[in-house]
C-alpha cells in the first residue's frame, strides 16, 4: 500500500512539474497584459520542434533546448508586438480570439514547416535507462522524473527573483497593477509587455523540450491535453501567483495519478484529464481568485 502510494506521488509529481511550467507561462502573461494565452502550449509546441531539429542535426540536446528557449522568446516578443498589441488596442475581447487562430496556425505550421507526418524521435534530456531510478520505500523514482521536477523549481526560482529582485521585474509587476500609470514613473510599459510574452514563451519551450523528453517523441498533438491541465493549473493557483502555478500543478499532478491508480473504474488512465475540467468549473464557481490568487477590489 506504501509503496503504490509512493509511486503514483513520484508519478504524479513529474506530470504536476510539466503542468506547472506551462502554468508558470500563462501567469507571466496573465499578470502583465490580464490575458489568456490560448497559443502557450502550441508555441510550446514549436520550440520542442526546433529543439528536435537542433539536437538531430548539430547541436547537444540540451543546449538544442538553450537555443529554443532563446527563439521562443523572440517569437513571443514578436507577436505581442506585431498581433497581440494592435489588436488588444481595438478590443479585449478580440485578443482571445487572436489566441486561438495562432493555436490553430502554429498546429498546422510545424509539420507543414519540418516535412513531417508522424511523431520524430527526440533524445532524453536525462538518464532513462531501465536501471536509471532511486528507490524509496520500494517504489522506482526515475532520474528523468527527478529531472523534470528539479528543472521546474530552476525556473520557478528564478521567475521569483526577477520578480522581486530586479528592476525589470518591478516594472513587470507595476504593469501589471496599474498600467495606466506605469509609463508616469518613466516605465517603457511597450517593452515591458513584449519582454513578458517572449519570457512566458520561453518557459513554455522549456516545458515542451521536458514533454518531448518524457514521451521520446515530437508530433504537433503533443500539447493539447497538456496545455488544457497547465490553464486549470494556473486558474486554481491564481493568474497571477507564481507560487500557486507551481503547488497547484504539483497538486493536479498528483490527483490525476492518485484518481487514475486508486479509482481505475471510475476515471482511469482515458478520464484522468477529465479531472482538469472538474477542477476549472469548481475554481469559476467558488474561487475565482484561485487558491493564492489576489482578488480585485474595485471602487464605484
Amino acid at each position: 500500500m506504501v509503496t503504490d502510494f509512493l509511486q503514483n506521488l513520484f508519478d504524479g509529481l513529474s506530470t504536476g512539474a510539466i503542468y506547472s511550467l506551462l502554468a508558470l507561462g500563462l501567469v507571466i502573461v496573465y499578470r502583465g497584459t490580464g490575458h489568456l494565452n490560448f497559443a502557450q502550449g502550441e508555441m510550446a509546441m514549436l520550440a520542442a520542434f526546433m529543439a528536435w531539429w537542433l539536437s538531430d542535426n548539430w547541436l547537444p540536446i540540451w543546449l538544442a533546448v538553450f537555443a529554443c528557449a532563446i527563439f521562443a522568446f523572440g517569437l513571443g516578443a514578436l507577436i505581442e508586438r506585431v498581433i497581440i498589441r494592435p489588436i488588444a488596442k481595438r478590443s479585449v475581447f478580440a485578443v482571445g480570439v487572436a489566441a486561438i487562430g495562432l493555436l490553430l496556425g502554429i498546429n498546422a505550421l510545424a509539420p507543414f514547416i519540418w516535412k513531417v507526418s508522424h511523431p520524430e524521435s527526440f533524445g532524453s534530456l536525462f538518464p532513462n535507462k531501465t536501471t536509471s531510478f532511486i528507490t524509496i520505500g520500494g517504489a522506482h523514482w526515475r532520474y528523468e522524473n527527478i529531472g523534470v521536477l528539479g528543472v521546474m523549481l530552476v525556473v520557478a526560482g528564478l521567475l521569483y527573483l526577477l520578480f522581486q529582485k530586479t528592476k525589470l521585474g518591478l516594472a513587470m509587476r507595476a504593469v501589471a497593477s496599474n498600467p495606466e500609470s506605469a509609463p508616469l514613473a518613466g516605465i517603457k510599459t511597450g517593452q515591458v509587455l513584449m519582454i513578458s510574452w517572449g519570457l512566458s514563451a520561453a518557459v513554455g519551450a522549456v516545458g515542451g523540450a521536458m514533454v518531448a523528453s518524457l514521451r521520446g517523441n515530437v508530433d504537433s498533438s503533443m500539447m493539447f491535453a497538456i496545455f488544457f491541465a497547465a490553464t486549470a493549473a494556473a486558474m486554481l493557483g491564481g493568474f497571477d501567483s507564481l507560487v500557486g502555478a507551481v503547488v497547484a500543478g504539483l497538486l493536479l499532478g498528483v490527483i490525476e495519478s492518485m484518481g487514475a491508480s486508486y479509482q481505475p473504474e471510475v476515471i482511469g488512465q482515458e478520464l484522468k484529464g477529465s479531472l482538469s475540467l472538474v477542477i476549472i468549473l469548481v475554481v469559476l464557481l467558488f474561487r475565482p481568485s484561485g487558491l493564492f490568487g489576489s482578488k480585485r477590489v474595485e471602487r464605484v
